[in-house]
């Protein structure tokens, strides 16, 4: 046979802009490559190679695409009614054996809006209707022709919820758990339930005898063995105290996801280095334990110390919103740097993705977002969004449009396309 012709590798490089790299200081008149979807060089003086796609930046911000760490785009579509809402599955209220990538629907409106407010990672996690809820995914927010291709990371958390969420929705049905103590039973037993059950998978293996597998207690195994985040949904401060109660008994990752009153401890969380996925703020006080929301909070919470990053908890507020509400909060005093941090490396760094995004770096892939100005900016429109260095999103200013590059284009203009 003949051997096929040797592929010529992909290069892009995005020329001339105010290249922020998040991790670094910025570069004015920068450069980045990208080559076989990977950037291979950020800087002043990057040589751009002979035949490169040339993306031209000049007069526009360069930034890493953001990451979204706590959203449900896919398995909570809007405006599909019960038909598109998967995002809890409140048969039980543990369910770590459920895996959110199962319920996607990658042509949720979600992953173009996505495109949109310049966010190229999306954490993807079920609801908060349980007390565990089941296992997140991140995911590439657009260039699969089925959500497997856009798998960023199936190995990232495992999401649970303390407060009023499950509490209700337990008490309704007249089962425990009805109650914030109820709830950390359920939590205590069903990690209590995985250590006995590690150990005997342990004295299986050794022995050399079969040994049955169950899914929801291998995934609390994963847990207390580090291998996945605990995303906790915890609202309240004495919800926040609980979580980090139950962190200590097991010995687990424990991430707080929302943290409307974490700014009431937030001493505890820094000494501790316990980050909090902050938001949604762009929201009403609807529930008894949101009396207390406040965007100023987040700012109070870095200046303490702690790690953050932002969530628009999409669809609760429109993911291309995210870094609006990062605006918001700088102008309630969170710096700007800090800002921009808990949009890319932060949250990429909770949750193990920071070998792959949340920064402009030599290895990570080339998801980059020219923006027309400082993003922080309202002002602001993400103008190209490239992932994996293919362009998936283009604003055309002379009619006013966005347009995404949708998978049937895609696909068969590029059929020999590699995925990030």
């Amino acid at each position: 046979m003949t051997p096929a012709p040797p592929r010529t590798p992909s290069v892009v490089a995005v020329t001339g802009g105010h290249v922020v790299p998040v991790v670094g200081a910025p570069v004015p008149g920068g450069t980045v490559l990208i080559v076989d979807g990977r950037i291979t060089a950020v800087g002043a003086d990057v040589a751009v190679p002979e035949g490169a796609e040339v993306v031209d930046a000049t007069g526009r911000w360069v930034l890493p695409g953001f990451v979204e760490s706590h959203g449900h785009v896919g398995i909570w579509e809007e405006g599909e009614g019960v038909a598109g809402d998967d995002v809890n599955e409140m048969t039980g209220p543990a369910m770590a054996g459920v895996r959110a990538i199962d319920a996607i629907n990658i042509d949720d409106e979600g992953f173009r809006d996505a495109l949109l407010g310049g966010v190229t990672s999306i954490v993807v996690k079920p609801g908060s209707g349980n007390a565990i809820g089941g296992q997140t995914v991140a995911l590439k927010s657009w260039g699969g022709r089925t959500v497997d291709e856009q798998v960023i990371s199936d190995a990232v958390s495992v999401k649970s919820a303390l407060g009023e969420n499950p509490k209700r929705v337990y008490a309704e049905k007249k089962q425990t758990p009805s109650t914030r103590l109820g709830t950390a039973m359920v939590i205590r037993e069903a990690f209590t339930a995985a250590q006995h059950y590690r150990a005997a998978r342990a004295a299986a293996e050794q022995k050399g005898e079969p040994f049955a597998v169950d899914l929801a207690l291998e995934t609390l195994a994963r847990v207390l063995d580090g291998e996945l985040a605990w995303d906790q949904h915890a609202h309240r401060h004495d919800d926040i105290a609980t979580a980090i109660r139950l962190a200590d008994e097991f010995g687990y990752r424990l991430v707080i996801n929302h943290g409307t009153e974490a700014h009431k401890i937030a001493d505890v969380l820094a000494d501790r280095d316990i980050p909090v996925i902050f938001g949604p703020m762009l929201t009403n006080r609807a529930k008894v334990e949101l009396r207390d929301r406040d965007i100023s909070h987040l700012a109070t919470l870095a200046a303490a110390g702690v790690r953050v990053a932002i969530t628009t908890d999409h669809p609760v507020v429109p993911i291309n919103f995210l870094v609006h509400q990062a605006t918001l909060a700088v102008k309630e005093g969170l710096p700007p740097q800090t800002a921009l941090e808990a949009l890319t490396v932060n949250p990429a760094t909770f949750l193990g993705l920071e070998g792959r995004v949340g920064s402009l770096q030599p290895g990570l892939d080339g998801d980059v977002v020219v923006w027309s100005g400082d993003p922080l900016d309202v002002h602001s429109r993400a103008e190209q969004v490239l992932i994996g260095g293919r362009t998936v999103y283009r604003w055309d200013a002379a009619s006013g449009v966005g347009r995404v590059v949708e998978r049937a284009e895609r696909f068969r203009s590029a059929p020999d396309v590699v995925h990030p």
